[in-house]
């Protein structure tokens, strides 16, 4: 076990973590592909909160199920210790059922790697997309932080970055919840205070060949109105929580992912983001739903233990309102400038975020298409 939650970098170095004024742990990818390859690969669609704005995204989700495999076949791959969860979650009348994977995971190897980074190709991510674009002619410059964009009478000219300037026609913007808002306030963009970050909060018991860390993460969801409930071998936690100190594969866990209140700030120094009091009841009644779930698989409650607290899902600092519902344009930006990501979100989604995000992103590059081509 290592001291601090920011060391995980040394085991992992696409992995970045911060930590916030109140000590809740950030996490971010930093990898050429983003989060994609250091997700649990969930494609659920979450765009209810868009829907309430008039954004209608179905066609470019008809896309994203044309162009990347989407599969919840993948039971078979489960270990009897999520099935024994998946029956009392049944039995519960909880309605867990199986989550969608991006991927084809008929060759998973079940090495239980998945938001590691699958070195077996069975999870899909964007860095097939990077490779088509490069393909046909893109320039991909990797190791290169951007710290803001150069605008000039209402237009972006480009981008500031360590290895220079790069100028640009256009520019989107795609860095993430944490990310994006950083480059757009050292640009002159006031952001709301409104970040989320879905924080997890997993519950665990030693249970001696439970093989959850050699397992696909996130086998199946529980969902619930302000959180969902899922298996989830949380390496956070297993390498810096000293409740964790039974091995790897001896470790049963329910992970709570919560939708957090939209109260929160990111800046080149400082997250500051807490969880208020709502938060922190919605989190109990999860623990106390997870507890219950466990005990009924048979393990005493004086054996059951928390995990870290930690947030990486995070987003809508600057969030699309109904006015922009047919532009995805905040009137504060440049005119050539435009948004890609979490930021844009209106709302925690208290679920996997990603297939939404990239059907917000097919929108975007239509809408510049339109307008700049």
């Amino acid at each position: 076990m290592l001291f601090d939650e920011r060391e995980i970098g040394l085991l992992f170095p696409s992995m970045k973590v911060r930590k916030t004024k109140s000590k809740m742990v950030m996490v971010k990818g930093a990898c050429l592909g983003g989060t994609t390859v250091l997700s649990a690969g969930n494609a659920l669609r979450m765009d209810k909160g868009l829907k309430e704005l008039g954004i209608d995204l179905d066609d470019e989700f008809e896309e994203l199920y044309k162009e990347i495999p989407v599969t919840n076949d993948h039971q078979n791959k489960w270990r009897d210790a999520t099935k024994k969860l998946f029956e009392i979650c049944k039995e519960m009348n909880l309605n867990p059922q199986p989550l969608p994977k991006l991927g084809n995971y008929k060759s998973c190897t079940s090495c239980g790697r998945c938001v590691l980074g699958c070195q077996y190709g069975v999870k899909w991510d964007s860095r097939l997309f990077l490779k088509s674009a490069k393909d046909m002619g893109a320039e991909i410059v990797t190791d290169c932080k951007v710290s803001k964009f150069v605008s000039e009478n209402g237009s972006v000219k480009g981008v500031q970055s360590q290895k220079g300037f790069y100028p640009a026609d256009i520019v989107i913007l795609a860095a993430g919840g944490f990310s994006t808002p950083i480059i757009l306030q050292n640009s002159g963009i006031k952001c709301e205070d409104k970040l989320f970050v879905d924080p997890v909060l997993c519950v665990a018991a030693e249970q001696k060949g439970s093989l959850q860390n050699k397992e696909l993460s996130m086998p199946f969801a529980v969902q619930r109105k302000h959180y969902i409930l899922s298996p989830y071998f949380d390496y956070l936690s297993f390498f810096f929580n000293k409740n964790w100190r039974y091995p790897a594969s001896d470790i049963l866990v329910m992970m709570i992912k919560l939708a957090d209140s939209s109260i929160g700030s990111i800046d080149n120094k400082n997250i500051r983001k807490a969880l208020k009091s709502i938060d922190q009841e919605r989190l109990r009644e999860g623990v106390t739903l997870c507890k219950e779930i466990l005990k009924r698989y048979g393990i005493k409650k004086e054996n059951i233990f928390l995990g870290t607290i930690n947030g990486g899902h995070p987003g809508g600092m600057l969030p699309l309102t109904r006015r922009e519902a047919d532009i995805f344009h905040s009137p504060r930006l440049p005119e050539n400038l435009y948004i890609a990501d979490a930021t844009l979100f209106p709302e925690s989604l208290g679920n996997p975020p990603i297939f939404t995000i990239m059907a917000m992103a097919k929108r975007v590059s239509k809408i510049i298409m339109e307008r700049f081509v």
